[in-house]
């Protein structure tokens, strides 16, 4: 029986593995694979080897399991650890998210030649005369 700690702590070890092999993949790819800790070039090296037999998705999911493995046992989970919910193979194991394009603009209301209404303008103006003469007239 698996506790709810220990799931929490599976998940947790779970998205920590994925996010971590996904930045020392794209370290690895650009170069900067000997600034990474040892423990991250030990799982690079093992999944170079695991590229040999098998195709990169199978790859992947076998160095991350083995991450995940590591990590469990690291953030105190007792026992084996226990399977989370896998992605499908073939899905990409990526932490990315795609951008959207934001829908276009809505085109605003045109009133008058110009597009622009210039009755608020005037009328505020005409206000602002009005208010100055009234307290002119008052203040004499």
């Amino acid at each position: 029986m698996i506790k709810a700690a220990d799931m929490m702590i599976a998940r947790r070890a779970d998205t920590r593995a994925r996010a971590d092999f996904a930045t020392w993949k794209m370290m690895a790819k650009l170069n900067g694979a000997s600034s990474l800790p040892a423990e991250a070039q030990t799982f690079l090296v093992s999944y170079r080897e695991l590229l040999k037999a098998m195709t990169e998705p199978q790859a992947s999911d076998a160095t991350i399991n083995l991450i995940y493995r590591s990590y469990y046992a690291e953030m105190g989970g007792v026992g084996e650890a226990p399977d989370v919910k896998a992605q499908p193979v073939g899905q990409v194991t990526d932490n990315v998210t795609a951008f959207k394009r934001p829908p276009p603009p809505r085109p605003k209301k045109a009133t008058g030649p110009d597009g622009k209404s210039r009755l608020p303008v005037a009328l505020i103006f005409a206000c602002l005369v009005v208010v100055y003469t009234g307290f002119r007239y008052l203040l004499r």
